[in-house]
């Protein structure tokens, strides 16, 4: 379950727009070095690509519901391509695209003491697409919510986590906004950079022992 995400300032999310919209090969700003930001369910984060003329939104991450306390904010791509949920109308009408420099995931069983606690909390790791400044992640949308869409993990997440977002590369962004579900739920080939939370990754593109 994807709760926690690095995004981009608004700003920023618009000079993307503005560099993709020169052609599909034109390069990614170059951004000064910035702090990471952390989003978590229910904080506004820049989206593209929900309404047609206005290229970026913030939206609230996660559809309040009445059946829990917390919102929804993660969406099984299976569930979408049934048909008879709840995110019909969302994918339908609502597909949008979620800009981040990682998404992160926590260890099913793997410790580490908390630096503001002391105590022990689930280890997390932080996943990020090889040779890509943004980890493009699929999204759908609704009024002022929005939500990330998970798939089955591949094997750079299946080791820490049972679910992972659907990470698009930027080629694939048009597919998704498309409405295409069936080529971009696996994503076997999508090689990821592993970090475990507070560490690098001994090389890029490493599958790192996580137990």
């Amino acid at each position: 379950m994807c709760g926690r995400m690095i995004v981009f300032t608004y700003d920023e999310v618009l000079q993307v727009v503005r560099a993709m919209s020169a052609g599909p090969d034109n390069p990614y700003p170059d951004w000064p070095a910035r702090a990471p930001i952390d989003a978590y369910p229910q904080d506004d984060v820049p989206i593209v690509g929900a309404l047609p003329d206005v290229p970026v939104q913030l939206l609230r991450w996660g559809y309040p519901v009445e059946w829990q306390a917390g919102p929804v904010f993660n969406t099984r791509i299976e569930s979408i391509a049934s048909g008879r949920s709840m995110w019909r109308a969302s994918f339908e009408k609502g597909r949008c695209l979620v800009p981040t420099r990682g998404f992160f995931e926590r260890h099913g069983t793997q410790k580490v003491r908390s630096a503001k606690t002391g105590r022990l909390v689930k280890r997390q790791y932080a996943f990020e697409l090889v040779d890509e400044p943004i980890t493009w992640l699929a999204g759908i949308s609704e009024g002022d919510h929005f939500s990330v869409v998970t798939t089955e993990p591949n094997g750079f997440v299946a080791p820490v986590h049972e679910r992972m977002p659907v990470v698009l590369r930027r080629e694939e962004l048009p597919l998704w906004m498309a409405g295409e579900l069936g080529a971009l739920a696996d994503r076997s080939d999508v090689e990821l950079i592993v970090k475990p939370e507070g560490q690098e990754a001994d090389e890029e593109g490493e599958q790192l022992s996580l137990f």
